[in-house]
């Protein structure tokens, strides 16, 4: 039997399997957590992905340091791991940055559901067209009620009825927790 060279290792490819597999179910979860750990697992399983793709290791990737019977290590494998860390530090560090975020607001760090996507899922379940006013019926409420309702701080609108920002009574700090006196 030929074994060729660049045959990866069975147990390499289906810890690359397992890392995705988990990663992918974790970041489905609703817990920020468990999506930093999503991310954490895929990024681990394309850093190997990537080594196992590099083929089998070999002299160093320097051209003279090595016996010409010898392979070289493919050098570009190496770099895309690498960059691959970076990429992976950098939306792990973001992540948890919202996840930390999201507890100091609300004491957990729970993805809440928005209620536009519950809107557009229930036109869709009837299959109605998700740009007509439905759920008034069940509220009471027009679409345009619900948006009044929602406070926007980048107001800008020449259209905006409400003060400007610095007329507008100060909010509670978090030391007090009333108004101004």
């Amino acid at each position: 039997m030929t074994v060729l060279e660049n045959t990866p290792s069975a147990v390499l490819v289906l810890a690359v399997g397992v890392l995705w597999a988990s990663g992918i179910y974790l970041m489905l979860e609703r817990p920020l957590t468990r999506v930093l750990l999503g991310f954490v697992l895929v990024g681990n399983g394309i850093n190997l992905m990537l080594l196992v793709a590099g083929g089998r290791a070999g002299a160093s990737p320097i051209v003279g340091n090595a016996p010409p019977s010898v392979r070289m290590s493919d050098p570009l494998a190496q770099a895309m791991v690498l960059t691959s860390i970076v990429i992976t530090l950098a939306l792990t560090s973001f992540v948890l940055a919202m996840a930390y975020r999201s507890w100091q607001l609300n004491g957990h760090d729970e993805v809440a559901d928005d209620v536009e996507d519950r809107r557009v899922a229930r036109h869709a379940a009837i299959n109605a067209p998700a740009f007509e006013d439905a759920d008034d019926v069940e509220t009471g409420e027009t679409l345009d009620e619900e948006a009044a309702e929602v406070f926007d701080e980048v107001a800008g609108d020449e259209d905006d009825e409400r003060p400007p920002k610095d007329e507008r009574a100060p909010r509670p700090t978090k030391d007090t927790k009333e108004g101004p006196r």
